[in-house]
């Protein structure tokens, strides 16, 4: 049965009780196969999907996240004169979509369709709200946890409307000077979200610390592990994803392996290593079957992921295969969700 190691089932997949063990759609990796073959599952009953038969890309998702950013971008502008959060319009016509988006088994579709790449001040608000979302559900959080978490990732960035666009948007390396400025978008979130009616402390708290690092080197205050709010420490995680995915006025986005690895490695610093891995090990878990394009141009799919070196898994290009693990000549540049 290793033929259908990365394959798609087009039909749940039942066993003699009629219990469905593997959904429809589902990539075959190595847990499903032992787990057909601990069902006893006959194999002419396995339907497979053709590529004919996988999902387009659904454009309507990608209108609903554009009209939701160009909605936030509004609400910002409102703010920026106004110095009022519209709270309720937030949680009421934002917030839905949000949580939303997180749930999908097509993670890697989701990663980028919120990947920032036009305006990216307000894709990053979205990007880093729904992956905050997305993984307070692998945290398994209750629905009350997960909107809250959910809310202040929205709003971290809040503080950032008091920040001059030139700063924001400058494609050159901010002076010393310029980053102490930057960094006080903090500090002014946090005040405006206190200052707001309706709105939980934690939220606010989120606004104030997700730039804050377990090791004490982040920033407004250099808060031990201790002194952070689990909010703030997955929002933290969710926003340097999200940074370093997305194509900003000075760097271009990460190649999809390097990112990972870096992220593995610790090499962004201080962030929780028990939501950093979390989070990764959804990632890994997920690459089998995936279409990836190398950074040497060549196109493959990813058939098994080696668990030493979880980024640098097997490929499958055409009629031939190509360990990454072993052959370092390239890597992993992107997930093909197209």
């Amino acid at each position: 049965m290793e033929q259908y190691l990365g394959r798609k089932v087009k039909e749940d997949i039942v066993n003699a009780y009629g219990v469905t063990i593997v959904p429809a759609h589902s990539t075959i990796d190595r847990e499903v196969l032992e787990l057909i073959v601990k069902h006893r599952v006959n194999e002419q009953s396995i339907v497979l999907e053709t590529d004919e038969e996988k999902p387009e890309p659904q454009a309507a998702d990608d209108r609903r996240i554009a009209q939701c950013v160009r909605h936030l971008k509004e609400l910002y502008e409102n703010i920026r004169l106004s110095r009022k959060v519209p709270i309720w319009e937030i949680r009421n016509e934002i917030l839905p979509f949000v949580i939303e988006a997180s749930d999908t088994p097509d993670v890697f579709q989701l990663l980028e369709r919120v990947k920032g790449k036009d305006d990216y001040t307000y894709e990053h608000h979205i990007g880093v709200a729904v992956l905050s979302s997305l993984i307070g559900r692998w945290m398994n959080l209750g629905e009350t946890e997960l909107s809250l978490l959910s809310l202040a990732a929205l709003l971290h960035d809040i503080g950032k409307i008091k920040i001059p666009d030139e700063l924001l948007m400058k494609p050159g390396k901010l002076t010393e000077e310029e980053m102490k400025i930057v960094r006080k978008h903090t500090v002014y979130g946090y005040e405006m979200l206190r200052e707001t009616k309706g709105v939980n402390h934690r939220v606010a708290l989120v606004a104030l610390q997700h730039h804050e690092r377990e090791g004490g080197g982040g920033y407004p205050f250099g808060l031990g592990k201790d002194k952070i709010d689990p909010l703030s420490s997955i929002v933290a995680v969710a926003d340097v994803f999200h940074a370093m995915s997305s194509k900003r006025p000075y760097r271009d986005p990460y190649p999809f392996n390097e990112l990972l690895r870096q992220m593995r490695q610790e090499k962004f610093g201080g962030l929780s290593p028990q939501i950093v891995t979390l989070f990764l090990d959804n990632l890994f878990r997920r690459l089998v079957g995936q279409q990836v394009v190398l950074t040497d141009g060549r196109s493959g799919e990813v058939v098994y992921v080696n668990p030493n070196a979880p980024e640098l898994p097997l490929i499958r290009i055409g009629g031939g295969f190509i360990d990454l693990s072993r052959e370092r000549e390239a890597e992993i540049g992107a997930i093909a969700t197209g």
